[in-house]
């Protein structure tokens, strides 16, 4: 049996039957109300003092004790585990690769409690100082001008790693969070290439003798998200709006969705895809000129996707390919995006005099606006006439372009 010693400030001591000194530190409680307590084993009665004060004083610094060590390549297939019952496949995929890639092989072996803010600004450099091109990685001094990963995969890196370690907080496995003690990496801003008032007429006047040119004007006339038109289904075409409450993703490993993940398989690893809010099922409004497009293009079908390449369903990576094509053959600027057809409708709608709630609602950016309900009438005839100003803009029909387009 335990032989228990008490001295005055020593706390709880107990000594066992090999000689060993243990100390007992009460904790706060678990999440779930569980007692927890943090214990040492010393040699010396002497060493299990002097350590027992040390963590009352990190316990009185930080409100909470680290209890057990665990390996950080071992913690993070938790967290994942845990993560995944809430979040997209995509974006648990990222964290894996943030993981398998980079954390683990750099300080996985490590207990949690080791972890120091010098390991995370070591994180960081190792991100910064990699090349973005897979096979240079291997090269002890790659050539001179070689891209490197960005501030902003770095930030993502980071964050991967505070989530992780946040959670190892909350359950009491560690006393702090060390990445929360340095500065993250600064996101990269980048301006977005748009196509000009000019250039968008331009555009859709080519589009009228391209066999898909109503899948690019669709993203001209809507400024909707790459997915969302790909994955439009020809039910989803209304009498004066479309209902873009699915679009097409990409999926590597479906198996890891949560179970309230909305999905329809397409083929291979295509998917058709909800978002989980229904603040981002958007429902822009269908114009005549477009309505005329998508009549056209649907033909005498009354089901499956409104655009198909070769009766398939887009990849959306063969989508962004496809679309430089188009720019280029067009004649107009090669390097917008076509994330940026979004950027082009917002900021035309923009010079033509739309009020800033009515664009957030259409394109349904993140504000306060897009709570509003689309069913109001009043909304319903602002995005109309909005749409209508845009699609007889690049029409050209009875619009003038903006006075800051207008040539000299």
């Amino acid at each position: 049996m335990a032989k228990k010693t008490r001295g005055k400030g020593e706390g709880s001591l107990t000594q066992d039957s090999r000689g060993y000194w243990r100390v007992r530190i009460e904790l706060p409680a678990d999440r779930d109300g569980n007692r927890r307590r943090k214990e040492i084993r010393r040699k010396s009665k002497a060493e299990a003092i002097a350590e027992m004060r040390e963590l009352k004083k990190e316990l009185a610094k930080t409100g909470d004790l680290a209890t057990s060590s665990v390996k950080l390549e071992d913690w993070s297939e938790t967290w994942l585990k845990e993560r995944a019952k809430k979040l997209a496949p995509n974006t648990i995929s990222g964290y894996r690769v943030a993981f398998r890639d980079y954390i683990n092989p750099k300080f996985g072996s490590k207990k949690l409690d080791k972890l120091t803010p010098g390991h995370v600004r070591e994180l960081h450099d190792l991100i910064l100082e990699t090349p973005k091109d897979k096979a240079l990685r291997e090269l002890s001094d790659p050539p001179e001008g070689t891209e490197l990963l960005s501030s902003t995969y770095a930030l993502l890196v980071h964050n991967t790693l505070s989530g992780a370690l946040k959670m190892a907080v909350r359950d009491g496995i560690i006393g702090r969070n060390v990445c929360e003690l340095v500065d993250k990496p600064t996101k990269r801003h980048t301006v977005e290439e748009v196509l000009t008032f000019d250039e968008g007429v331009k555009l859709l006047k080519y589009l009228t003798t391209h066999k898909d040119g109503p899948l690019w004007a669709t993203y001209l006339l809507t400024g909707a998200r790459r997915g969302e038109i790909i994955g439009l289904e020809i039910d989803r075409v209304r009498e004066d709006h479309l209902d873009l409450s699915w679009q097409i993703q990409r999926i590597k490993d479906i198996k890891q969705a949560p179970q309230d993940y909305e999905y329809r398989h397409l083929e291979n690893r295509l998917y058709l895809v909800r978002p989980k809010s229904k603040a981002g099922w958007r429902t822009p409004p269908l114009v005549p000129e477009l309505a005329e497009l998508l009549r056209r293009q649907i033909g005498g079908r009354t089901e499956g996707l409104v655009f198909q390449r070769d009766g398939r369903p887009w990849d959306p990576a063969d989508a962004s390919i496809e679309w430089k094509t188009i720019l280029k053959e067009a004649g107009v600027n090669e390097k917008v995006k076509l994330h940026g057809a979004r950027h082009t409708a917002v900021g035309l709608l923009y010079e033509l005099g739309v009020g800033e709630a009515t664009i957030m609602q259409i394109v349904g950016h993140s504000t306060v606006s897009v709570t509003r309900r689309y069913g109001q009438a009043g909304n319903k005839r602002a995005m109309q006439d909005a749409m209508k100003k845009l699609s007889g803009a690049l029409s050209g029909k009875a619009i003038e372009p903006p006075a800051n387009q207008k040539q000299n």
